[in-house]
């Protein structure tokens, strides 16, 4: 018995100091959904889902609606702290992103259908996946990670995130405020999880892992095809590089406000924003004197070449863009181009050729190209090729319907935004939802919770069923 007990209390004691040592170094494993493994952290979201799957609406609704206030409660600080981990973007722009977060469809998104007729009933429910693996960008970590929660929460399931390894920090630390508010408000943890550490391998495990249902990734090609090779359902959202025309009917100050609003925000990050334009050449010297007034800094051709030089390094023809300069601002990029910008300047432009490399590639930096066609077929034409059938985003401006319409079905894109800014697409200053995930390679477009969701048909017989 005395031995028993001396055991018992050595036990007791080993788990103290074990728990003091954690407290004391500030890292506790588990602690509000960051583990030290993706194991445990898939296992700990697998338990917590048998909870979230049974919730009601009103239940899931809650944990939205905490979300919702944190990332708008939070949203100064978590974009000071994502600016200074990652170093890209603007921080002014990522707080909004977070309040943002407010477009995002929940719990009122959720629908069933039911049937009926002398047969009996069927219903059709929208049931939840389980844990969904969900990769995260270096571009929008805590935004994406926010919305993403919302839409798999609001379906009834639980998520385990792989962030960049850039962005892992502020990820932990949205995550964890997550948990602890829907744990104190509704008594159920780790509904979002994550392992401490952001590798390659760590997303290879969750990929593979077994109770992982479903998978969504949001990040670059390299990114989409690991996902691709898991052999589960993907969700994938890819690149874009989203073409913008404007055509001879255009009004040429308000399609200037709009590209200059939409490619500078955070940087020009977003893969929805205005990467390239294509100007019909009847009114390009309008619109170029338009960019300037609208407060866009023009760089004439050596500037651009500088510029080019600096952003791009070559190999084996193809060009690609340096990571150093993705998401650097106005300032930085007219330094390497050898020009000055004033401050406050929000986008720098120039003239280009149609195969030039800011054309070519997605380049995520606030400097626009712009390039003369002959007419409005020359610059779809032109925005088709540039999109590299990419079917994410695209733009014209235009008052001609004809021209709108031929380009929308010319570029079978998941967006096509019409005299606005692309970030109408999602909710900003237009009638649409938001989402960071926009699922293009894999089709199911802007997400929301039915995105994250399987079809259960219930079928209850009403005793008139004949057999023949």
């Amino acid at each position: 018995m005395i031995a028993n007990q001396e055991q018992l209390i050595a036990a007791i004691a080993k788990e103290v100091l074990a728990r003091l040592e954690e407290r004391l170094s500030g890292s506790t494993p588990g602690d509000s959904g960051v583990f030290p493994t993706v194991d445990q952290a898939v296992q700990a979201a697998a338990v917590a889902q048998e909870r979230v799957g049974t919730m009601s609406l009103e239940e899931r609704g809650r944990m939205v609606a905490i979300i919702r206030r944190l990332c708008h409660e939070n949203a100064e600080e978590w974009a000071r702290l994502e600016l200074a981990e990652t170093r890209i973007g603007r921080a002014d722009h990522k707080a909004d992103k977070l309040r943002n977060i407010r477009l995002v469809q929940g719990e009122e998104a959720m629908e069933s259908e039911a049937r009926s007729d002398a047969s009996g009933l069927c219903v059709i429910e929208h049931a939840p996946w389980g844990v969904v693996g969900m990769v995260l960008p270096a571009t929008h970590s805590a935004p994406t990670m926010a919305s993403n929660a919302i839409n798999i929460l609001a379906a009834g399931n639980t998520a385990v995130f792989s962030p960049h390894p850039t962005g892992v920090q502020i990820a932990a630390r949205a995550l964890r405020e997550f948990n602890r508010e829907i744990q104190r408000e509704l008594g159920v943890g780790n509904v979002l999880t994550m392992a401490a550490e952001a590798t390659i391998q760590n997303a290879e495990e969750m990929f593979r892992h077994p109770k992982v249902a479903l998978i969504c990734a949001t990040g670059g090609p390299a990114v989409v095809d690991a996902a691709m090779k898991s052999g589960k359902r993907v969700i994938a959202a890819g690149p874009g590089n989203p073409p913008v025309v404007v055509d001879e009917t255009a009004d040429l100050d308000a399609a200037a406000q709009a590209i200059i609003a939409g490619a500078s925000f955070d940087n020009n990050l977003l893969c929805i924003g205005e990467k390239e334009v294509f100007v019909v050449a009847s009114v390009a010297d309008s619109f170029l004197a338009a960019m300037r007034r609208a407060g866009a800094v023009q760089l004439d051709s050596q500037a651009i070449d500088r510029l080019t030089s600096a952003a791009f390094h070559f190999e084996n023809g193809h060009a690609h863009v340096k990571r150093e300069y993705i998401g650097k601002d106005v300032a930085f990029l007219a330094q390497a181009a050898g020009a000055s910008a004033p401050p406050g300047a929000d986008l720098l432009f120039g003239e280009t050729r149609e195969d030039h490399p800011f054309v070519q590639e997605e380049q995520m930096m606030p400097f626009l190209p712009v390039v003369r066609v002959a007419d409005v077929d020359t610059a779809i034409a032109a925005s088709v090729k540039a999109e590299h059938g990419y079917r994410h985003t695209a733009m014209i401006h235009s008052r001609n319907i004809q021209n709108a319409t031929k380009m929308a079905r010319a570029m079978n894109c998941t967006l096509f935004v019409q005299n606005a800014p692309c970030f109408a697409s999602l909710g900003v200053g237009g009638p649409s939802y938001s989402s960071h995930s926009i699922a293009t390679p894999t089709g199911e477009g802007v997400t929301t919770p039915m995105t994250f969701t399987r079809q259960r048909r219930i079928v209850i017989g009403g005793g008139g069923l004949r057999i023949v």
